[in-house]
């Protein structure tokens, strides 16, 4: 729906969204998180039973199990705050939960520009990836798409060059790319990762280009997208290590910052790196190779310009 000064907004039920994020992380909190006796007998409700939630956030349990149907669409920001701490909620959780009790009150997902965001990467972006060489960089969308990258940001996640432009997606490749499993020492925490983000997205502004498309096609192709998806994480990676068993470059670690770019785009810098002078640098250097139509890669699609390599 698009309103008269230009911006648009979703006509889906913001208060849904919420309902199936409290339902979702009540499931996770026992009574023993919470100091509440586990009682006798057999629970048949996993984690909290509403009433025990509402006692604890001080509402009624009429007016909470409103909210969790998607009836009550309006709460306070005490409210939402009380519920965060009776539900042990992290700060991107609190964070998100605050998210979708703002759409809530709008009646849909958060108001945007009615210009989708571009996919385009600036050129002083670009020419950024091919300063920050031998380091791995690449730009993704808000939707993990790959944009641009460097040639080790391209070749660190072995095979992705396989596939054609438009299917390099970083989820579908943690998921569907045979060789991810291997890939990534710990896979399972990527894959949390990678689906926090797309949960995360999905909550606030479930309209965005390309992603119902893409949570379709996981839903349907891997069981394990689709039980993280049900568990609705919203905490993703900021920065860390990562280790690697690369088919070319053996197994190494390496640092790594993910780096939201202001200006509404919602792309990414993802970022690698290692000290001078260690065998993870000299891995580095070894993936910053050009690419070749070998690696199924041509020169346009890294987006990066040619000139002196940055030894970082």
């Amino acid at each position: 729906m698009t309103r008269e000064d230009g911006t648009e907004r979703s006509d889906r039920n913001g208060g849904r969204e919420l309902g199936t994020f409290l339902r979702a992380r009540r499931a996770r909190v026992t009574p023993g998180d919470v100091g509440l006796p586990a009682g006798s007998g057999l629970r048949r409700t996993p984690g909290l039973r509403r009433e025990e939630l509402a006692t604890l956030a001080g509402v009624s349990i009429d007016y909470y199990t409103r909210l969790e149907r998607g009836r009550e669409t309006n709460p306070s920001p005490s409210v939402v705050d009380a519920l965060g701490a009776a539900l042990l909620l992290e700060e991107p959780e609190l964070r998100h939960l605050r998210d979708l009790a703002a759409c809530a009150a709008r009646g849909g997902a958060f108001e945007r520009s009615s210009a989708a965001p571009t996919r385009t990467v600036e050129p002083g972006l670009q020419l950024l990836l091919d300063r920050m060489r031998p380091c791995p960089a690449h730009m993704v969308s808000r939707t993990m798409e790959l944009l641009a990258a460097n040639p080790g940001g391209l070749r660190l996640l072995a095979g992705l060059a396989d596939w054609p432009e438009g299917q390099r997606n970083i989820v579908r490749y943690v998921f569907l790319h045979p060789t991810a499993r291997v890939l990534f020492g710990d896979w399972e925490n990527q894959i949390r990762g990678c689906v926090a983000r797309l949960r995360s997205l999905a909550g606030v502004e479930p309209d965005a280009p390309g992603l119902a498309g893409l949570v379709e096609e996981l839903l349907a192709k891997s069981p394990d997208f689709a039980r993280l998806w049900e568990l609705y994480d919203v905490k993703g990676h900021s920065h860390g290590t990562k280790t690697f068993h690369h088919p070319e470059a053996g197994t190494f670690s390496l640092g790594y910052y993910s780096l939201q770019l202001e200006g509404g785009s919602g792309q990414r810098l993802v970022a690698y790196h290692a000290e001078p002078g260690t065998p993870e640098y000299d891995v580095m250097v070894q993936l910053d190779r050009e690419l070749t139509e070998a690696d199924g890669q041509a020169p346009a699609t890294t987006g990066t310009q040619r000139g002196p390599r940055a030894r970082a």
